[in-house]
């Protein structure tokens, strides 16, 4: 028997589609935290738990391939292009550094101001409309915020051509679940790719031009460790990869986010409590106002923890890797899971339950172990986007929640569907009455 069949064999519970985070668990108290998975094509390796995280992302990352977990087996490569996701080693990290100085703490103030003013017109009507689809208005909000913030997109129509583009791509992925990635597919992907470079072209060459402190004018401006400019088509493939990342993660924690405070009325009225304490008679929060948040903050990390906006990460296996007995072998497709990590009732106290004080001190569950939580990546891949994203989420909340009241309304099928990235399977339906 050789080494990669020591590694258990298991099965995918029946709900693993719809409640992955307890199914994973219960993987783990049955398998251990490294088993097998036959697929109807390709076996695939599971890892679940701090210390699998810590391996993949941390300890032994060169031997875990994003290019093929990304690109090839989750298919990113061929949907967006070349974009971090889809980059190893020290092209990933050139390409990182050169994206770095869009995601500093010193451009927040600026993103800040882009932010509130989108919030401010998207949520001008929620109250006047009766109820809203939460999952669907993050969407347009999230999108509008990163065009404009990340790639200098004119806000109005130009936006909105972009994420009718952008949403279409998106498509793609689901096209391939019922299809893969036939003739058909490739014409459809081609067809929008050549759409979507006479959109972006003009947009690269203007910063060219008139140089711009966005992701997309910093990028353009850099140069790799060669001292040579990106390609039109690595600049493409980053910009469908930060518009993409830029809101799909942030629109599944917002929608979850108001949903899990709405039906918690008592940590609600902490984080209002807060709120007003922070901000006193203020109506816009600054970016060290929204850091100064900590009931909101575990709030968000509760959510991210119960909710995260990838369920696992895809990798693939470049070298024998030695774990727990076994041996993780070169060429094995792997996926770490992230949303399995966290309903571990070892790691956890009582995962099922919505608590954000297990962020808090004395209890801080998170920090007590490592790579505990991952919702966002860790080590070196943490997601470059991590502070923007809670920027962005926090902003919206303390705007709506000061001034409005949330009520889910009856009766819905509120659950989670699990695919590459995550969404509520019917929206989440939201009241929002103004608060006297």
């Amino acid at each position: 028997m050789n080494q990669e069949t020591t590694i258990p064999l298991g099965r995918l519970p029946k709900d693993y589609r719809m409640d992955m985070g307890p199914a994973m668990a219960r993987c783990y108290e049955e398998y251990g935290p490294i088993f097998r998975v036959a697929g109807l094509v390709d076996e695939y390796i599971f890892v679940v738990g701090p210390e699998a995280n810590r391996l993949v992302l941390h300890t032994h990352r060169e031997a875990f391939s994003t290019a093929i977990g990304w690109g090839e087996i989750q298919g990113l490569g061929e949907q967006l292009g070349n974009g971090l996701l889809s980059m190893d080693g020290a092209v990933h990290a050139d390409h990182r550094r050169m994206m770095n100085p869009a995601f500093a703490v010193s451009q927040f103030g600026e993103y800040l101001k882009v932010m509130h003013r989108n919030i401010d017109a998207c949520v001008a009507d929620w109250a006047a409309r009766g109820s809203v689809d939460i999952y669907e208005e993050a969407r347009k909000l999230t999108f509008a915020i990163a065009a404009e913030t990340l790639a200098g997109l004119a806000p109005g129509s130009e936006v909105e051509q972009f994420a009718v583009m952008y949403a279409q791509l998106l498509d793609l992925r689901h096209v391939v679940a019922v299809q893969g990635r036939d003739a058909a597919w490739r014409l459809r992907r081609d067809t929008l790719w050549d759409r979507l470079r006479g959109l972006l072209l003009p947009k690269i060459q203007e910063r060219r031009d008139h140089p711009r402190n966005d992701a997309l004018g910093l990028l353009v401006a850099a140069q790799d460790r060669d001292g040579q400019a990106l390609s039109d088509e690595q600049l493409i493939g980053h910009m469908n990869t930060l518009l993409v990342a830029g809101h799909e993660t942030s629109t599944s924690l917002i929608a979850w986010f108001l949903y899990l405070l709405s039906q918690h009325p008592d940590y609600l009225a902490r984080v209002r409590e807060e709120q007003e304490l922070v901000l006193g008679g203020r109506q816009q929060a600054s970016a060290e106002d929204l850091q100064r948040m900590k009931v909101l903050g575990y709030a968000l990390s509760e959510t991210e923890r119960m909710y995260p906006p990838i369920p696992n990460g895809a990798r693939g296996v470049l070298a024998d890797v030695p774990f727990r007995g076994h041996i993780i072998p070169s060429g094995a497709k792997l996926f770490y899971s992230i949303v399995g990590s966290h309903y571990l009732k070892e790691v956890w106290s009582e995962p099922d339950k919505f608590d954000p004080d297990r962020f808090g001190p004395p209890r801080e569950e998170d920090t007590r172990t490592p790579y505990a939580l991952v919702g966002f990546g860790g080590g070196p891949r943490t997601c470059i986007g991590i502070n923007f994203a809670k920027l962005e989420i926090k902003a919206l909340a303390t705007r709506l929640l000061r001034h409005y009241d949330l009520e889910a309304l009856p009766g819905q099928d509120i659950r989670q569907s699990y695919d590459v990235s995550v969404a509520p399977i019917h929206g989440i339906k939201l009241r929002l009455t103004l608060r006297a």
